[in-house]
């Protein structure tokens, strides 16, 4: 399963799951992508299909690991990854070293268990607010899932999950 960031920064109010979709659409990509959020219909732990959550690899758009399966993100320890492991955008760059991204975090709006945080989603994706809060990642922290609550305001980066395998 591909793990890829959108092509831009995004602020807390965004249509991430079209543009997953989209975005993969022009890279080329068959599958299906949603985005690597909870929103108020899901929670970001079942976001991939429950028959691909244990046997898949959760890789980069070059196919380097980064999780061993999906599920493993979701044991509590916050998603924890090798910061060595590139995260890549669609259109090919480092979101990790790039500076068209210069706040290196990444939205979730959810626990460490992959849970929503009703209270820490940017009004499940659409508010800009300053005064919203949405729940975050630092990826210097090697952490999917680090529990950091930042203003809406913010753009950061969102990253699109393969949410059904493909062969």
């Amino acid at each position: 399963l591909h793990l890829v960031a959108l092509n831009l920064p995004f602020s807390g109010d965004m249509r991430a799951d079209f543009q997953c979709f989209q975005q993969a659409q022009l890279a080329g990509l068959t599958s299906t992508y949603r985005a690597f959020l909870s929103s108020h219909l899901q929670d970001l732990a079942t976001v991939v299909r429950k028959t691909d959550r244990y046997h898949l690899p959760v890789v980069n758009l070059k196919g380097e690991i980064l999780f061993n399966n999906w599920e493993s993100i979701f044991n509590g320890n916050g998603g924890q990854f090798s910061i060595h492991v590139p995260i890549y955008s669609f259109d090919g760059r480092n979101v990790m070293t790039d500076p068209f991204w210069p706040q290196k975090v990444i939205w979730h709006g959810s626990t460490a268990n992959g849970i929503r945080l009703v209270s820490n989603y940017c009004e499940a994706w659409h508010t800009a607010d300053t005064g919203a809060m949405g729940q975050a990642s630092p990826l210097k922290t090697g952490k999917l899932l680090d529990q950091k609550v930042y203003s809406c305001s913010n753009e950061f980066i969102v990253l699109c999950i393969e949410n059904s395998f493909v062969s």
